[in-house]
């Protein structure tokens, strides 16, 4: 097991939601405070998009903020299934964030080019303020599957054969991932426990090759573990 991980087991999806906002409202004030700015990458999924939908609600000195996305499906920019569409509906579209600090994936041009593109971006960032992540029930992140293989040296992955639709996708790398001052999983309900056990248990699975410099928080509901 990952010894550099905080643990934190709450009640329900919408407690993990709530403390997951605190600590980035929290992370946001310090990064403005100290450097002037705040990268945030994204997370798609159910959990990320309760998180969102708080933030919005929330204040907070969105000027100063800079988002990513972790990863992208290769859909049009239009398309439901798009993480963009999902952040852009429940937050970005809400708050006062300028359009060009938001680095949105160009999936939409396939992986290659999307990949070969969006380095760029990620280069520039450099060490990210805060990197949102959630776990599939396989124990994928972002759009880090079980058995791909990626080059060790890039930082955006061009995705192909996702085992879960669209195979086609754009992730960023596990080291880019990993090179962050705070890092955070959401992970909510019972089709995650098995996941979870093996994860705890020291298994490789792709959650298990985040490895930033500094502790993991992992906020948990009651559902996704049981001990």
């Amino acid at each position: 097991m990952q010894t550099n991980c905080r643990w934190h087991y709450l009640e329900t999806a919408e407690d993990v939601a709530k403390a997951a906002c605190r600590q980035i409202l929290d992370a946001a004030e310090s990064a403005i405070s100290e450097r002037g700015k705040f990268k945030l990458v994204l997370a798609g999924g159910s959990t990320p998009e309760k998180v969102y939908r708080l933030l919005a609600e929330s204040d907070a000195d969105w000027a100063n903020w800079h988002i990513y996305y972790g990863d992208e499906r290769c859909l049009p920019v239009d398309h439901q299934d798009r993480n963009s569409l999902m952040a852009s509906r429940v937050l970005l579209d809400k708050v006062a964030i300028p359009a060009n600090q938001i680095y949105t994936m160009p999936a939409e041009l396939g992986p290659e080019v999307a990949a070969d593109r969006y380095k760029l971006a990620v280069s520039k960032a450099g060490t990210f303020d805060m990197v949102l992540l959630g776990m599939g029930e396989d124990g994928h992140t972002a759009s880090l599957f079980p058995g791909h293989q990626h080059q060790q040296d890039e930082l955006v992955h061009a995705v192909y054969n996702s085992p879960k639709p669209p195979p086609e996708r754009v992730s960023i790398s596990a080291n880019a991932l990993s090179n962050t001052r705070e890092l955070i999983f959401l992970i909510t309900g019972a089709n995650k426990q098995e996941a979870v056990n093996l994860w705890r248990s020291g298994s490789d699975l792709p959650v298990a090759s985040i490895t930033p410099e500094n502790p993991i928080d992992i906020y948990i509901d009651s559902d996704a573990f049981k001990p």
